[in-house]
């Protein structure tokens, strides 16, 4: 038998009366309002969108209209491309920016300040007049060509993305640069590790695990950010969607299906954003590893939680 402070037991009406107490559960009355204030707007909105001016069988006639299909794959291949571009010289900028040497890192810091600090929209159009500064170029293989027949609009909308995207990305990789444990880059150094293999084979990979989440969200943000090149004659999928309605007057529905497209192409990379983000976590040890749709879904179903 248990004694209490004095040595003495308990009396055993104590002992009863602790054993009939009832655990009353906390009633949480500020959720239960909040949520019925999120779906009474959710309500709504929705009666709003039914009741709206908005034919929706062109909404559904549209969606897979061959020009607007067209446009959407114009973004993805911007995207694609931009983020290949701005990813390279994330990386290398990020290492020149580190570089013990003043030359390298101020280089480095001019070319961030310079394009984090102006619009995306100004550098497009700039890259569209590049040849008002060099009417000419010389290009191995073809000798000297004009400018224009180079740097078409594509290639201009190309080349304003993926340097403004390098600039952002190189901050972010250095962030995650920045995260490993100096202790492994010195033990590297130690056995004779060059500094490119030490980053290619120890530091960029456990770097990885901070650098994936900022740069599918800048993944994701390119690709409505492709949006702003139909200001040089690019024309994806919104400008396409402006082209129509300027002739049938149906703003709306072709703003609705432009959304739709979006929405269809952010999803299916934050899907793949996730399962990447799972990949390279499998070398954390500290934490388990985020059920994947699939798994979630079998515990909703069988009413077990991972």
């Amino acid at each position: 038998m248990s004694t209490g402070p004095s040595g003495k037991a308990p009396p055993p009406s104590a002992a009863i009366a602790a054993d009939a107490l009832t655990v009353v559960p906390r009633k949480h009355v500020s959720r239960w309002i909040g949520a019925a204030l999120v779906l009474a707007f959710l309500i709504w909105l929705g009666v709003a969108m039914a009741n709206a001016a908005i034919d929706w069988s062109i909404v559904a006639e549209y969606m897979t209209l061959p020009v607007l299909m067209q446009g959407i794959v114009t973004a993805l291949w911007l995207t694609v491309v931009s983020m290949a571009l701005g990813l390279l010289l994330g990386i290398v900028t990020a290492v020149m920016r580190m570089s013990k040497n003043p030359v390298t890192s101020t280089v480095a810091y001019l070319y961030i300040w310079v394009f984090r600090g102006t619009p995306v929209y100004l550098q497009l159009l700039m890259w569209f007049n590049i040849a008002l500064i060099f009417p000419q170029l010389f290009i191995p293989g073809m000798g000297v060509v004009d400018t224009t027949k180079v740097v078409t609009a594509d290639l201009a909308a190309i080349i304003a993305l993926g340097l403004n995207q390098g600039a952002y990305t190189s901050e972010v990789i250095r962030s995650g640069i920045l995260s490993v444990d100096e202790g492994q880059s010195e033990a590297a150094s130690a056995i004779g590790m060059t500094r490119l293999h030490l980053m290619r084979r120890i530091v960029l990979p456990q770097a990885m695990r901070v650098v994936i989440p900022p740069i599918g969200n800048e993944v994701i943000s390119m690709v409505k950010t492709t949006s702003l090149a139909s200001a040089i004659g690019v024309t994806e999928i919104l400008t396409q969607a402006q082209h129509i309605y300027y002739v049938n007057s149906k703003i709306m529905e072709l703003l609705i299906v432009c959304a739709v497209w979006y929405l269809a192409a952010t999803t299916v990379m934050s899907i793949g954003q996730f399962y990447l983000e799972r990949a390279f976590a499998k070398g954390a040890t500290s934490r388990a590893l985020p059920p994947t749709p699939l798994q979630k879904l079998r515990a909703a179903l069988t009413g077990k939680r991972s």
